[in-house]
């Protein structure tokens, strides 16, 4: 449904502006006017026009993205203006006319219309399901229930801050190897389908026995000069059957082994699931959403289906009344110490607290790893290229040396 920004009057006669959502400009007005608010101008939000007929979005509503970070920012807003004191519907329209981005704005104002019929809080954020997850519903569901809100709004913003966080640097530890990889072959690849095969042509002509390294580096150099395409197709046909392969049932199941048992990179992983899982369950807990009920969440926040597994048997046992700790501690993918931390907060009553630093300590060593990871690839990566070039070095130096022997 079409957003259009207004203009209007009050009751009072003073001028107000705000954001309202409707089929048309004509019924944008109508519902203005019932709510006792006179229009002065109505235009579609992101548009030029005051009003544009018909059903049509804006380009710029239509085109434009919601970022989690924006989502986060208005989450914290919000939790301010309702611990302020400000009414629900208040502080959606306050949401609404600060954003500056018309698919945000548009989704606010559909927000502020169901809470506006009737609806509670969580049951219009799920009808947006790519902007709130389920936890997110669930938690605001949770607070809606306990009369703590702005608590809850707050412990959101903070779990989405921090997960956005440990995000990031993973994304700026990976960026500079990565990079470095792509440039590098692109290096190489120039070196062997143009610049040797120009020096290497002066010692075909001469019709001399070549040595071996340079009859390699000859074949490479044609090999990629003319089936340069055919190996771009092989290797995006594998990735291509390897993605189907992986979006399969038995294939993701395959693929989630594989990253958890892959030297170096599985520690990370199991490393950032135990983060996930302590991270998603404490925040859910703490807001007051059923155990179950969370477990549910946070199986689908792992993404793993080897953890999932483990996560679905620790469902059953405390749906017959045993504790967290013991069906985790059967499964080979929760650390000891996990088990026993989650053991010593159900005795203690303080799991909320105990899974919180599980995540605190999980991210820091997830963090850690990869860091040294990356500190290794750098290396690794300058000596592959070393030993490339250096072949390449030594495979057009030897017919030279072999030339000035023969005429001396």
């Amino acid at each position: 449904m079409p957003v259009y920004e207004y203009t209007a009057l009050d009751r009072a006669g003073k001028t107000t502006k705000g954001i309202v959502d409707a089929d048309s400009p004509q019924a944008a007005r109508h519902k203005l006017r019932g709510s006792g608010i006179y229009p002065i101008e109505v235009k579609e939000s992101g548009s030029t026009q005051k009003e544009t007929p018909g059903r049509s979005i804006s380009l710029a509503v239509h085109f434009s993205r919601v970022s989690s970070a924006e989502v986060t920012a208005a989450t914290r807003q919000l939790a301010i203006l309702i611990g302020a004191g400000v009414n629900l519907v208040a502080a959606l329209d306050a949401l609404m006319v600060q954003s500056g981005n018309p698919a945000f704005t548009r989704v606010m104002a559909q927000v502020k219309e169901s809470v506006n019929v009737g609806d509670s809080l969580a049951h219009a954020l799920s009808q947006h399901p790519k902007l709130f997850s389920q936890i997110y519903v669930n938690m605001v569901r949770a607070g809606e229930a306990s009369g703590s809100l702005e608590l809850v709004l707050a412990r959101l913003a903070d779990f989405s801050e921090k997960q956005q966080a440990l995000s990031s640097r993973f994304k700026a530890a990976l960026a500079y190897p990565i990079l470095m990889m792509l440039i590098g072959s692109l290096i190489l690849f120039f070196l062997i389908t143009f610049i040797v095969p120009n020096i290497t042509q002066i010692f075909i002509e001469m019709e001399q026995t070549l040595p071996l390294p340079t009859v390699l580096l000859i074949g490479a150099s044609n090999f990629l000069k003319t089936f340069w395409w055919l190996l771009l197709g092989i290797a995006g046909g594998i990735l291509i059957g390897v993605s189907r392969f992986i979006k399969s049932e038995r294939g993701r199941r395959i693929w989630d082994e594989i990253r958890l048992r892959v030297p170096l990179m599985g520690g990370i992983h199991i490393r950032m699931a135990m983060a996930r899982f302590g991270r998603t369950l404490g925040s859910l807990l703490r807001s007051g959403v059923p155990v179950l009920t969370a477990m549910k969440i946070v199986r689908n926040i792992v993404n793993n289906h080897a953890i999932g597994e483990a996560i679905d048997e620790a469902m059953e046992n405390i749906g017959q009344g045993t504790s967290l700790a013991g069906p985790l501690s059967r499964s080979r993918w929760f650390p000891p110490m996990v088990v026993q931390m989650i053991s010593v907060g159900e005795q203690s009553g303080e799991l909320e607290n105990m899974l919180d630093k599980i995540a605190d300590v999980y991210e820091r060593e997830a963090e850690g790893r990869l860091m040294a990871m990356t500190s290794m690839l750098e290396p690794l990566m300058i000596l592959v290229m070393g030993v490339v070039v250096g072949f390449i070095v030594i495979s057009i130096l030897l017919p030279i040396f072999e030339m000035n022997q023969m005429i001396r």
